[in-house]
This record gives C-alpha cells, sequence and structure tokens, in this order.
C-alpha cells in the first residue's frame, strides 16, 4: 500500500465524486479507531482532519495505557475491571505500541495521602486479579523504604515508608493512531489529513447528509455527501456542533490541559515510571517517566478556554511541576533552563458529573470512615471471619464526602457518550485513549444500525477485538522475541544494532517494508541511513507531509531526542523539500512552522531566548 501525497489526491477525488456510508470528522484516536472498524466491517468510509493525524489531542497524553489503579481507593472496581481489560485488548491488536512497564509507587507519610503501605497491597491485589496477572512475573510486590532508595537513590527518604510496583503500559500515542489510520486505508477508507470542515450539510428533510469542506493544502473547497456523518473531534465537538445550524443544542465539553516535560536522565534518573502523591494535598497524583535517556514528568489538570488547537505551557505549569519533582527529588534540583522539551496537551473531558470514568477517576471521593470499613471487612474476610456477602454490604454503602457542585477538572467524568441529534449527526465524545476501540465499537455498531434502518443497507461489524492495526500482525505473547528477529534482520542488511532495534519497535510487522527501501532510497546527507529510510517510509506509506508530522508524530525526536534534533531539520526538510517537489515558498512555510514547534516545545519565550 501506498499511503502519500499521491494516495491523498486519489481519496480527494473519492470522497468527491462518491457517497460515503460514513464521513468521520476528527482523525485523532477515536476517529481512526472507528475508521478502522468501519473500513473493515466492508462501509464506504471517509474521514477528514483539519491538522495532521493526532496532532489535536492524541500525540499529547502522558503516553500511558493507565490501569487507574488510584481509584481502586474508591473501590470503583467494575471500572477499572473494564479499563485493564481493554488494556489487554489494545495490546493484543497493537502488541508494538503499548509496552508492559511496571510502575513504582513511593508511599510517604503525609495528610491526605492516596494510599498507605497496606491500602496500597490490597489495591494491587486487586488490580492483578482484574487484569488477570497474579502469579506472572508481572505481579506485584512491595518495596521496603531501603529497597526505594536503592533503586531511585534521588527520591526524597524523610517520611518515605516503602512503595509498591505494579503493571502499567507506556504507550506511542501518536503511532497508535497513525496505525489506525494506515489500516482503515488498506482496507478502502479514504483518510485525509489537513481538510477543515466548514459546515454540515443537509438533504430535504433537513438530516445531516455530510459536509462542505476545505482543503488546507490547495485551499479548493467542495462537499463530500454520506448517509451518516459522526463527530469525533474531542475537543472540538462542540464546535462540530454548534455549525450544524440544523441543531441548538448546549455545550457538554469541558476540556482541561495537561503538560509535560522533559528533562536529561543524567539530571533526574529513574530506572521505571514512578507515580506519586504531589505532596500538595490537593488530591493529584503526578507521573515521572524515563524514556530514551529522557525523564520526562506531568501532568497539570487545569481549566482551559484557549486556542484548542495550539495549547501553550505557561509559566504556572512549570512551577507547579518543577515544586512537585524538586519536592519528590531534593538532589535534582531541576531549573527552567533545564527543560529540553515540553508539550501540552487537551483533555477532551464531558462537563456532566454522571458516573465514574474509564481513566478509574470517580467523581467521587470515600469518606475515611468508610474507607477504614471496607479495610477491616476486606482483611477479615481474608482471616474467613466473615461471609462474601457481608463484604459486598459494606461496598454497596460506601459515603461519599465530596459535594456534587463546584468539582474541580481533576474531578470531572472522564467517561464517554455517544449521541445522536435531531438531524442524526452522531456525536463521540470523552473518554480516553486505553478505551478508543471500545468507543469505536459502540458508534460504529450505531452507525450500522442506523444504515440498515433508513437506507437498507446491511454490514456485519468485525470482531474488532482480534483485528490487528497496521504493523500488529506480530504474537502479542512474543512481543519481545519477534522484536529481536526483526532487529537482528536489520542488523544484517548492514544497520547497528541500536538503530535496528529503534526502528522494529517502531514499526512492529512492517518494518521489513522499512528494510526493503535500503536498497531503493540513497543516504540523505547529514542523516543516517536509519533516518533516511524512515523519512522515505513516513513519506511514503504514513502521509507524513511536513517536517513537524515527521519528526513530532510519525517519530518522538523532537521530545525525547532533542540533542541531535538540530543537525537533522535540515537534511530533512531539504529530503522532503526535494521528494514533494515543494516550491521555495512551501519550503519556507513548513521551515517555519517546524520552528514555532520547536521554539514552543523549548519554552523559548519562558526562558526569554
Amino acid at each position: 500500500m501506498v499511503f502519500s501525497i499521491e494516495r491523498r489526491k486519489q481519496d480527494i477525488k473519492a470522497l468527491k465524486e462518491e457517497t460515503l456510508d460514513v464521513l468521520i470528522i476528527g482523525g485523532g484516536i477515536t476517529g481512526a479507531g472507528s475508521a478502522l472498524q468501519a473500513s473493515a466491517s466492508g462501509l464506504k468510509t471517509g474521514l477528514v482532519e483539519m491538522q495532521d493525524f493526532a496532532e489535536g489531542t492524541s500525540s499529547r497524553s502522558t503516553k500511558l495505557v493507565h490501569g487507574g489503579l488510584r481509584y481502586l481507593k474508591n473501590f470503583d472496581v467494575e471500572v477499572v475491571a473494564d479499563t485493564v481489560q481493554e488494556r489487554a485488548v489494545v495490546q493484543g491488536i497493537a502488541p508494538h505500541i503499548p509496552k508492559a512497564d511496571p510502575m513504582i509507587l513511593p508511599i510517604y507519610d503525609e495528610p491526605n495521602s492516596t494510599f498507605s503501605m497496606f491500602s496500597l497491597k490490597v489495591a494491587m491485589d486487586l488490580y492483578d486479579r482484574l487484569a488477570n496477572v497474579t502469579g506472572t512475573k508481572y505481579a506485584n510486590y512491595t518495596l521496603t523504604k531501603e529497597e526505594v532508595l536503592e533503586r531511585e537513590p534521588q527520591l526524597k527518604s524523610e517520611g518515605l515508608l516503602g512503595a509498591g510496583v505494579y503493571l502499567d503500559y507506556r504507550n506511542n500515542d501518536a503511532r497508535l493512531v497513525i496505525e489506525n489510520i494506515k489500516r482503515a486505508a488498506e482496507d478502502g477508507g479514504h483518510m485525509v489529513s489537513r481538510m477543515k470542515v466548514v459546515s454540515i450539510t443537509h438533504d430535504e428533510n433537513g438530516k445531516a447528509n455530510g459536509a462542505k469542506v476545505e482543503d488546507l493544502l490547495t485551499g479548493e473547497t467542495f462537499s463530500i455527501k454520506a448517509r451518516v456523518v459522526m463527530n469525533t473531534t474531542g475537543p472540538w465537538s462542540d464546535t462540530i456542533r454548534q455549525m450544524d445550524d440544523k441543531l441548538d443544542v448546549a455545550p457538554q465539553m469541558r476540556p482541561t490541559k495537561g503538560v509535560h516535560l522533559v528533562v536529561d536522565n543524567e539530571k533526574l534518573f529513574v530506572p521505571q515510571p514512578t507515580y506519586f502523591d504531589t505532596g500538595k494535598q490537593d488530591g493529584r497524583m503526578v507521573f515521572v517517566i524515563p524514556r530514551e535517556e529522557k525523564t520526562y514528568f506531568g501532568t497539570t489538570d487545569t481549566d482551559y478556554k484557549g486556542d484548542f488547537s495550539n495549547p501553550q505551557v505557561e509559566q504556572e505549569d512549570v512551577d507547579y511541576l518543577l515544586e512537585i519533582v524538586n519536592g519528590r527529588y531534593p538532589s535534582a534540583n531541576i531549573t527552567l533552563d533545564d527543560i529540553e522539551s515540553s508539550w501540552a496537551g487537551l483533555r477532551p473531558l464531558i462537563a456532566t458529573n454522571g458516573g465514574s470514568d474509564y481513566n478509574g477517576l470517580s467523581n467521587k471521593t470515600v469518606t475515611d470512615e468508610s474507607f477504614d470499613e471496607v479495610i477491616s471487612i476486606v482483611e477479615q474476610y481474608q482471616q474467613g471471619k466473615v461471609e462474601r456477602y457481608e463484604v459486598a454490604d459494606v461496598l454497596k454503602n460506601i459515603e461519599s464526602n465530596s459535594p456534587e457542585a463546584e468539582e474541580s477538572p481533576s474531578k470531572l467524568s472522564r467517561g464517554s457518550s455517544l449521541e445522536t441529534d435531531e438531524d442524526g449527526l452522531v456525536t463521540v465524545a470523552g473518554g480516553k485513549i486505553t478505551d478508543y476501540r471500545k468507543m469505536a465499537l459502540g458508534a460504529i455498531k450505531l452507525v450500522i444500525e442506523i444504515l440498515d434502518r433508513d437506507f437498507g443497507k446491511s454490514y456485519e461489524l468485525i470482531d474488532s477485538e482480534k483485528y490487528a492495526v497496521s504493523g500488529g500482525d506480530i504474537d502479542p505473547q512474543k512481543v519481545d522475541e519477534a522484536t529481536e528477529a526483526l532487529a537482528k534482520e536489520g542488523i544484517e542488511k548492514g544497520l547497528s544494532e541500536s538503530e535496528a532495534t529503534y526502528l522494529a519497535n517502531l514499526y512492529g510487522s512492517n518494518t521489513p517494508k522499512v528494510y526493503a527501501l535500503l536498497d531503493e532510497v540513497e543516504q540523505v546527507e547529514g542523516l543516517t541511513m536509519a533516518d533516511s529510510i524512515s523519512l522515505r517510509y513516513a513519506m511514503q506509506e504514513e502521509m507524513a507531509l511536513t517536517p513537524s508530522d515527521f519528526l513530532i508524530r510519525r517519530t518522538n525526536h523532537m521530545l525525547f531526542m532533542r540533542d541531535t534534533l538540530d543537525s537533522i531539520i535540515e537534511p530533512v526538510i531539504s529530503e522532503m523539500a526535494r521528494y514533494n517537489e515543494w516550491s521555495d515558498e512551501a519550503r519556507a512555510h513548513y521551515t517555519e512552522e517546524l520552528e514555532k514547534a520547536i521554539a514552543e516545545s523549548d519554552l523559548k519565550t519562558l526562558k526569554g531566548v
């Protein structure tokens, strides 16, 4: 398959001429997952995204497929069970992307701590059962204070009681999106980035039947016809609904901003992902995560009302995170100047506060009395002193001490919603990356029902629990062995061990396609051979249309390889300009776009440089 700018022209031609079964607006993880399921099920599918795929929100997460262990303190068992089970499904269909990476959770003797050592062990044991890892190499365990400090000597020792270690997964969020998009394109879907919806169109009965769009590369506007129109635009969900002149809908989104900062691992070294209370008694926890010889930490969670397409890291975000991380790692003494890169993203939270979410984030806080009662009854049950039904009675009567009104952004439901408006516009909103497949499943199931009921068109939904994304044709039980074999193949073709391993981890079962380019691509001056073939593959097979697409979202070069970024900028731009036959004006435009993105990531304004 070729998924390049030439394919884009073909897809646009099809969008102009055909009537789609479903037009998906929004190319983040929910739209990408929906497009995969729709295309694989035989629906004539189109997807339009006004930026690059994943650019808006789905490349700006904490980059974990997180299980939500902390919320077992609220005994929200059903939600956490759903999350860890769905996480296992995602790992099965995209085994080269989510990678097991056990998390360490240090416990401090502080007021309002999320866990004590005892309650943490209870939660981890339950978590392991829900995740079906009890008795495996990923089973949880605890560490003494001395063992924690041996592992993480920079951690604050005062008040440290010990730690728990439990299974979690690191993720490459933007890669997960593009692999879904590529699979949808392989199955005949028309996936077009940099195509902005201008308005929703309607038939003579006032039903949504497509959209008017503007090609942001050419300036051309045209209409796309579709039997069902689906809105998967995350923070922009209200914007799309409000541009539909047949609707009078109240806003339902309350986006919040999350910020992450990256430093060199020589400044802050952690051997594995670490997760702890902020120490500020604000009910929040913070991640500190190692990645590619760097360490990043976050996240903030504050209401956001600015430009959705370009949220910024602000001084107060930096101050908040540095205060927390320096408090937990006093010898690190990280300053603004130590920050090598950063990112800010929006969470598409739903403002209504109706129940728990798939992040495990409950909208209630359990009272201390209820929590102590639950711990006591569980302990008695483990000792054989009470029956199971007595435990259930206590769990059913947990009391909440949080007011329903005036919830902070961190307390909002992270659940999802699926709604059909009066004119037939389908909107999928909220949720989180871990649940993207399940959200897409529900949405496309609804679309198929509408097509059958209103248009007499019958489709059978694929079993998406078993349908691999592009690059995911690997036995999920043997990922390490498969990656090692793919890396060995690259070494045999002349790549270094580190280059081959990097490519194998990035591309999964598509790695041989990348290696095949060694026979047809000349090494780009200023790039390694690995980077040369990676760049060509991104342009030819992954719709990388700009240097930013390649350096930020097809790879994580800007975020986690900042040391070598400056040296490859010019070679990347030159090769993309040559390959795409850019005019001088286009080259200048894309260069300026990249320079702006790097300046924002580098926090140049805050640093005064």
